[in-house]
């Protein structure tokens, strides 16, 4: 797979992501950059610029002389982000569906849609979809670094909502939660939005500190 130059640093930095949520690079090891140059068909500077932004979104870290590591998942990350989302995304959306317009109402729908489609067809678009599902709700209230703060939160949360999906049940138990959040949003329904979008990430935070407590008795 070669890329086409036109934003290269930026399709890098595509490629290499969804790699570390699909979990296609291991954790702990270096990341092999002689390698991924030359399967990219790109020189080392615009892959180490992307591998340098992946390290400011949080997926890598970095060692002197040893170069970048992918960032494991943790119970303490999830249990952060997790409660940073709680602290800030319900009442962002709450507040955006007073405001939405007709264009974002349908923004919401198709973000939606997608998400859906991406859940029966392609699992590993999931948590993409999902993000962008989620920020739509949260979007057209206009407050910028609210958006961004929750779109930040939303990346990191990609890994970890791909880990709570893989259980049985828990696709179809998202859909009917995500459906009932677009409905109140649509009706702009700020109590039932800030309450549902609460219960929502809550569940899914109480998911994963059963999967992580279970991954270590093993």
């Amino acid at each position: 797979m070669t890329i086409v130059v036109r934003t290269l640093s930026e399709r890098i930095f595509e490629v290499i992501r969804e790699r570390i949520i699909e979990g296609k690079l291991p954790d702990r090891e270096p990341v092999r950059q002689d390698a991924l140059a030359a399967e990219l068909g790109v020189s080392k500077i615009p892959l180490r610029e992307a591998l340098a932004r992946l390290e400011h979104e949080g997926l890598l870290t970095s060692q002197a002389n040893r170069g970048w590591f992918v960032r494991p998942m943790s119970a303490d990350q999830a249990e952060e982000i997790y409660l940073l989302r709680l602290a800030t995304e319900p009442v962002a959306a709450a507040f955006s569906c007073t405001r939405s317009t007709d264009d974002d109402k349908q923004a919401a729908i198709n973000a939606f849609k997608l998400l859906d489609a991406a859940a029966n067809d392609d699992l590993n678009a999931v948590a993409v979809r999902n993000r962008e599902f989620h920020v739509a709700l949260v979007r057209p209230g206009g407050r910028l670094l609210t958006t961004q703060l929750v779109e930040r939160l939303e990346v990191l949360a990609e890994r970890y909502v791909l880990a709570h999906l893989a259980p049985a049940g828990r696709g179809d138990r998202a859909h009917l939660e995500h459906q009932a959040l677009l409905d109140a949003w649509l009706a702009g329904n700020a109590d039932e939005v800030q309450a549902l979008l609460t219960s929502h990430i809550s569940s899914t935070l109480d998911d994963l500190r059963g999967q992580f407590a279970a991954s270590h008795t093993q």
